[in-house]
């Protein structure tokens, strides 16, 4: 039984690191480093996104595993919902800054977005642990290293994203502009079409909502 959990753990390394790479996380990270200007603070962003989303998944999706609880469908739309609306407003503060305008606070925003992020996708990660694992302590452990994959992963996918427009940016001030505001746009444009399929295809606001887990 230990092997068989142990390499449940490892597999959710794995799939932390995959899951920095899901749309939403990208489309968000994209929206917050377009302003930044170098490769280092780029990366420190992608790492307090990764803390807040870890952050909420321990304490969120540990809660779930612990006590066996049961999300309501309306409560999983509503928390990706929150997701949606993330993005819009990351996207119109994209297209109302300045470039040259200092960040405010830029420990701050990426840290809350990505507890915003964990709190939507905490549920459905728990969700899957308790189907796969039974005991509480490896589904935890099982969280733990998720969620430390996740950190890795938007570290990584937000150096790769950061450093092309960084390198053109810096020599060309109207590009710099140019990949902020395509990056507001694409924020915005995402953050309404996952909004539309919440309310649509889920039925956030009906009488019979339906969810599931992914």
């Amino acid at each position: 039984m230990l092997p068989d959990a142990l390499t449940a753990i490892a597999l959710g390394a794995l799939l932390g690191l995959r899951h920095a790479t899901d749309a939403d996380h990208v489309v968000a990270v994209t929206a917050i480093v377009a302003r930044e200007r170098k490769l280092g603070r780029a990366a420190w962003v992608g790492a307090l996104w990764g803390i807040g989303h870890t952050l909420t998944l321990l304490v969120v999706g540990g809660a779930i595993v612990a006590f066996r609880l049961v999300i309501p469908p309306r409560l999983g739309l509503a928390l990706e919902f929150a997701v949606a609306l993330m993005l819009i407003l990351l996207g119109y503060t994209n297209l109302r800054a300045r470039t040259d305008a200092p960040a405010e606070r830029p420990a701050v925003r990426p840290f809350l977005v990505g507890l915003v992020h964990g709190l939507a996708g905490s549920a459905a990660v728990a969700l899957l642990v308790l189907a796969t694992i039974r005991g509480t302590a490896a589904a935890l452990a099982y969280l733990l290293v998720f969620g430390l994959g996740t950190v890795a992963g938007m570290v990584a996918v937000t150096v790769i994203l950061a450093a092309p427009a960084l390198y053109v940016g810096a020599r060309v001030e109207r590009l710099q502009t140019g990949i902020r505001l395509a990056a507001g746009t694409l924020s915005i444009a995402f953050g309404l079409l996952l909004a539309r399929e919440l309310i649509v295809e889920g039925g956030l606001f009906s009488a019979t909502p339906t969810w599931e887990p992914h």
